[in-house]
């Protein structure tokens, strides 16, 4: 399996002379905990973007007060990505400082985080093949007004103030987010029934 020859190839890169890997994945033990764990997975993953690409996908305020979080795991769930970490939380201000850093200077940038502080949003990680840049096409454009029906923002946003959803926009982006929103230990590695079926060997 394409798995077992690219995991000690990570692993001789990251863990030079480290060979043990656990009985049932083959996953090497060194690579299974805490966050030298999360800060390996997120280089492995930029080396070889196919495997085990994540992306963080956040309900945002809006989003939850009209009961649209289930219709939004069922759009990535039918798409055969797997939901990994799943927090519904209160973000501080402190936290979504760090998040959207690059915009800080933007004249909007006060409102966004009254906004966004303004009730619970519900952040996720989904794992899949190509998992981000299709999770963008899923989500659709910024401005509602521009997103295509069928997309989240398509069909339910009214407002580019109030569109529903965030979607991390890079490999590279997605992996700072995901570091900023979830503990290492709060991911979680499981294998799906169907995983033949929705990835390629």
């Amino acid at each position: 399996m394409l798995q077992r020859r690219l995991f000690p190839i990570i692993l001789q890169q990251f863990y030079p002379g480290q060979q043990e890997t656990c009985l049932l994945s083959g996953i090497p033990r060194a690579l299974q905990h805490g966050h030298r764990y999360a800060w390996n997975r997120s280089k492995a993953t930029a080396a070889f973007p196919d495997v085990r690409e994540r992306t963080l996908i956040a309900v945002k305020p809006d989003g939850v007060q009209r009961r649209l979080v289930g219709q939004i795991i069922q759009r990535f769930e039918q798409r055969g990505f797997k939901l990994v970490g799943l927090r519904m939380l209160q973000a501080s201000e402190d936290l979504l400082s760090e998040h959207y850093c690059e915009l800080r200077k933007k004249s909007f940038y006060h409102s966004l985080v009254r906004y966004m502080t303004s009730g619970p949003v519900v952040v996720m990680v989904w794992e899949g093949h190509n998992v981000v840049q299709t999770s963008r096409t899923m989500v659709g454009h910024t401005n509602p007004a521009e997103a295509l029906a069928g997309t989240v923002r398509g069909d339910f946003s009214l407002h580019v103030s109030r569109n529903v959803v965030h979607a991390s926009d890079s490999v590279e982006g997605a992996q700072r987010e995901i570091q900023l929103w979830f503990k290492a230990q709060e991911l979680m590695d499981w294998d799906c029934c169907d995983k033949s079926s929705t990835s390629e060997k």
